[in-house]
């Protein structure tokens, strides 16, 4: 019996998924930096039912807002990584949070303000709402039971403040990451290219923290699992507040070279809920230029859903 090929496309890409995330338990940075892009180049060169591989239409005036915030961004990290020492906590701070609130307000106001686009274009979008939530909490429940199930926590204060921090680093990679640099560099350069490129630069900008080649080699890998579960949903919810604030949890613990006091919680937050203000005005800029304009035209349609291929 045939399957048809969208079904067949439907299942492929989550069992994909799946099982990327399962290699995770090799524990070889390496393997898992080659074998995950191979793979998912393999699938996207065999399943039918994908979207436009390629394509080059490309505006200059994205990728040039693409290359500035990435820029600024990866700046920024490595200011306060490198550039501060752990006793200049309050620079360390001021750095980071000024890195991840650049990737995301940045984006939101060019996105909303500046190109008039819809924040659909970024992945907030509540179409298709169970499906995404369905599969952003099986990725996430394989990866927990990988990781976090038995678990032997360490006291509150010595994980609380790490879950803050995964939490809000998680919304802003997510939306930086995926909701922006991959959108635009698909919607310029097709799929295959625009996610292997996204993959890239999410491993290249973990410079900023001074991690290795072969660290980086293995987000790479990472990030082409997380590029692959928002190009089949296109929302961010399908990777945050689950899959990529558990990876980031779990990894912090496992290091045991972060420790934080009670009060960075309150940090964290208020970062994350500038963040969250931002899409929120965004959201209602968005509904005021709406009841003026009632017909939409091209340049503000959401973002289309696809796969990786």
């Amino acid at each position: 019996m045939n399957v048809p090929a969208r079904s067949l496309h439907h299942l492929v890409w989550p069992v994909f998924l799946v099982l990327a995330l399962l290699l995770l338990g090799a524990g070889n940075q390496v393997l898992y930096g080659i074998a995950v892009p191979v793979a998912a180049l393999a699938l996207v060169l065999v399943v039918p039912g994908t979207r436009a591989r390629w394509a080059l239409h490309v505006d200059r005036l994205d990728l040039a807002v693409v290359a500035g915030l990435y820029l600024g961004v990866v700046a920024l990290f490595w200011l306060a990584f490198r550039g501060f020492t752990q006793q200049n906590t309050l620079g360390l701070f001021l750095s980071f949070a000024a890195g991840m609130l650049l990737g995301v307000v940045g984006p939101v106001v060019y996105t909303t303000w500046i190109r008039g686009r819809s924040l659909s274009e970024l992945g907030f979008r509540r179409d298709d709402l169970g499906r995404t939530l369905a599969l952003g909490a099986g990725l996430a429940a394989v990866q927990f039971a990988l990781t976090l199930w038995g678990y032997d926590l360490p006291q509150p204060v010595d994980w609380a403040p790490l879950l803050a921090l995964s939490l809000t680093v998680g919304f802003f990679e997510v939306v930086f990451f995926r909701g922006f640099v991959q959108n635009r560099l698909e919607a310029g350069f097709g799929s295959v290219a625009g996610i292997g490129a996204a993959a890239i630069l999410y491993a290249a900008y973990h410079v900023g923290y001074g991690m290795g080649a072969s660290e980086m080699l293995f987000l790479f890998g990472l990030g082409v699992v997380y590029a692959v579960a928002f190009a089949l949903v296109r929302s961010v919810l399908v990777l945050w507040p689950l899959l990529v604030p558990l990876g980031s949890f779990y990894n912090n613990l496992q290091g045991g070279e972060i420790t934080m006091p009670w009060a960075a919680i309150l940090g964290f937050a208020e970062v994350l809920a500038l963040m969250l203000a931002t899409v929120w005005l965004a959201a209602r800029h968005e509904r005021r230029r709406q009841q003026k304009t009632p017909t939409r035209g091209p340049g503000s349609r959401p973002g289309r859903r696809g796969t990786p291929g």
